[in-house]
């Protein structure tokens, strides 16, 4: 998609001298900075993103400084990742606009636009890879049989079949939550699920100092999937806010930024914000899990780890801190 494009002229390295020209504390932040170009996307900036940023801010210049110089066009990549309701959107989003006012030209790229489904048909994938391979999981333990069968089918029909209260009860019911669990996490945060080539090529090629560049747009609907060609002439950092920011499956990352949650404080969040008094189901709060086991095992690799309560972290605090 981005093999043919003309190269801008190499840009300076980033340099922490720039810290002396910007005041991070004093920085006014509009409500209206730009965001990722996920179509339909909204973000809710709020005081502790913007605290969050201006602490990242200046150890993300410092290893800016380090790679820009190494790029031959001055370039580099950040990614921003996290579990559910971290601020991925926002951080990025604000960091990008920082590196904008201290004169550092930026783009935020969303990684949720290059699943290879939309989200409808990724959704139903999911459960599809969940649910095959669960009732194998039962045929290959011996645990088929007509009356595990129906309970596991009434199970499915209630969006309860992900819910490990029912071994308690039913022992048998261990080997279909296994099998299943093991596929899906196979499948989500891998290739095939998502196009991690087609996003590491336009990595490649913002870093070998491509001009423009076309990005993916996904919207909810067949109708909303196309490309625009962006300009990235004056780009010099690209940052991706994504869950899968920090995968081994890239390999064109240059700062990937963790912005941590245990599982305790995403479930806090998700259920602070529920509606109508609706709770997550099971099988999103196994999804859930299998994405933060896949932050946790990544995790090493992050160059900046940033807790939830906005303190940058070592890796080791990290483990401790997830128990790990």
């Amino acid at each position: 998609m981005n093999k043919t494009y003309n190269k801008i002229a190499p840009m300076k390295p980033v340099t922490e001298e720039i810290l002396n020209n910007v005041s991070i504390a004093d920085m006014a932040i509009p409500a209206d900075i730009p965001h990722g170009d996920m179509p339909g996307d909204k973000i809710e900036i709020g005081d502790s993103h913007i605290a969050k940023a201006k602490t990242v801010f200046p150890i993300l210049i410092k290893y800016l400084s380090e790679v820009t110089a190494k790029n031959p066009y001055g370039r580099a990549v950040v990614t921003v990742c996290g579990g559910s309701g971290v601020g991925k959107s926002e951080i990025a989003s604000l960091l990008s606009y920082m590196l904008e006012q201290a004169g550092i030209g930026s783009y935020t790229m969303s990684g949720d636009n290059y699943p290879h489904r939309i989200p409808m048909y990724n959704d139903a994938e999911r459960l599809h890879t969940f649910r095959q391979s669960a009732i194998r999981g039962m045929v290959d333990a011996g645990d088929m049989n007509a009356d595990h069968l129906k309970a596991v089918q009434a199970w499915q029909e209630a969006g309860d079949d992900a819910n490990p209260e029912h071994v308690k009860e039913n022992p048998w019911f261990g080997s279909y939550l296994e099998a299943g669990k093991k596929a899906l996490s196979e499948y989500l945060g891998t290739p095939n699920e998502t196009d991690f080539a087609e996003v590491d090529s336009i990595l490649g090629a913002f870093k070998d100092g491509a001009d423009k560049l076309w990005l993916k747009r996904m919207g909810r609907d067949e109708t909303q999937l196309w490309y625009d060609e962006v300009d990235m002439t004056n780009k010099q950092v690209l940052i991706i806010e994504w869950t899968h920011g920090n995968t081994d499956c890239m390999t064109e990352v240059d700062v990937p930024v963790l912005l941590n949650s245990t599982p305790q404080e995403t479930l806090e969040h998700r259920r602070s914000r529920a509606r109508d008094g609706k709770v997550d189901s099971p099988f999103t709060m196994m999804v859930l899990e299998l994405e933060q086991n896949k932050l946790m095992q990544q995790a090493h690799k992050a160059k900046i780890i940033v807790s939830k309560q906005g303190e940058i972290i070592s890796y080791d605090d990290y483990k401790k801190l997830m128990g790990l």
